[in-house]
């Protein structure tokens, strides 16, 4: 989620609980080599085992269409340690899919394979390979043949956004037609797309025949999502509370003081679709751009002690 999970946002978040891995905002491969430093910046993750503070692996992902490129870089990625290598075919960006990257490559399946292929013979063996598409483009008529392309290629795991790239994010996701993938693909299909509450999951579920989801926006709208798939304990706003100052302090360090504000209302605006607090707060703070007052009322509403930022 380009722009709007971040490492800050997934710390802050598996803080909850429930979340079995995290993929890593796309890392865009171009002509080069990237250094390390460049990777650790963008998943610092991997200085810690390529773990969250609460022991949750990180996947990083990769975006690019030049299959050679990628390999090296994903060779880079393994040398650091990644939980492994995660490749996107999914963003319906145009600015990406201009530069020949994301689901742009869904209309060049025989380009997907060797993109894959490169990368699972870059990496070690025990590295997992995984990549995320959607439906296709325009329509959905290269569904299968993208879906073998990833397996043939060797990755373990697809993840299909039931969405063409035409699509966007505009509802609904059509889970059934991850069903057709996992019907038909000898490697694990994981579902995404317009998972918002319990109900949706239990309905995707059952709709794409997957044993797992990837929840995106869902998760950041409502963090306790995944303990609620798992019954495990929730206590809701009271919880998110030291949470978001948490967040603001690791993401204060990282971003200019003119751009704090606009992240929080970010998060808030998602939020709030599951916490009437939220909708009061961004109500409060929806004009504000001056990121000291903007602290100073989360210092006031949602007081933390030890909070410090930069």
């Amino acid at each position: 989620m380009e722009g709007l999970l971040d490492h800050s946002l997934r710390d802050a978040i598996t803080q909850v609980g429930g979340i079995d891995r995290c993929v890593s905002e796309f890392i865009r491969v171009t002509d080069q080599l990237l250094p390390a430093r460049v990777f650790t910046r963008i998943v610092p993750e991997l200085l810690q085992a390529s773990r969250t503070d609460a022991g949750v692996p990180v996947r990083p992902q990769l975006l690019g269409s030049d299959p050679a490129c990628l390999a090296d870089n994903a060779a880079q990625l393994a040398a650091l340690g990644a939980e492994g290598v995660d490749l996107n075919f999914g963003c319906p960006a145009r600015t990406v899919n201009r530069h020949r990257g994301g689901a742009v490559l869904l209309d060049e399946p025989e380009l997907v394979f060797r993109i894959v292929r490169a990368v699972r013979r870059a990496v070690p063996a025990g590295t997992p390979v995984s990549a995320k598409m959607r439906l296709g483009t325009r329509d959905r008529s290269r569904l299968l043949a993208n879906a073998w392309a990833i397996a043939d290629g060797g990755a373990g795991e697809v993840v299909v956004h039931a969405r063409t790239r035409d699509d966007g994010y505009r509802p609904p996701a059509h889970w059934e037609q991850v069903a057709l993938v996992r019907a038909e693909v000898p490697i694990t299909v994981v579902a995404n797309g317009e998972v918002w509450n319990v109900d949706d999951a239990r309905r995707c579920l059952a709709q794409s025949g997957c044993d797992a989801l990837m929840i995106g926006r869902g998760a950041v709208a409502d963090p306790g999502l995944a303990c609620a798939l798992r019954d495990l304990p929730f206590d809701g706003w009271p919880a998110l509370q030291p949470l978001l100052q948490r967040w603001w302090q690791r993401m204060a360090t990282q971003v200019q003081p003119r751009h704090r504000p606009g992240r929080l209302k970010q998060w808030l605006n998602l939020l709030r679709r599951r916490f009437p607090e939220a909708e009061a707060a961004y109500r409060q703070l929806r004009t504000q751009t001056d990121s000291r007052r903007v602290e100073a009322w989360l210092m006031e509403h949602l007081p933390t002690p030890g909070l410090q930022t930069a």
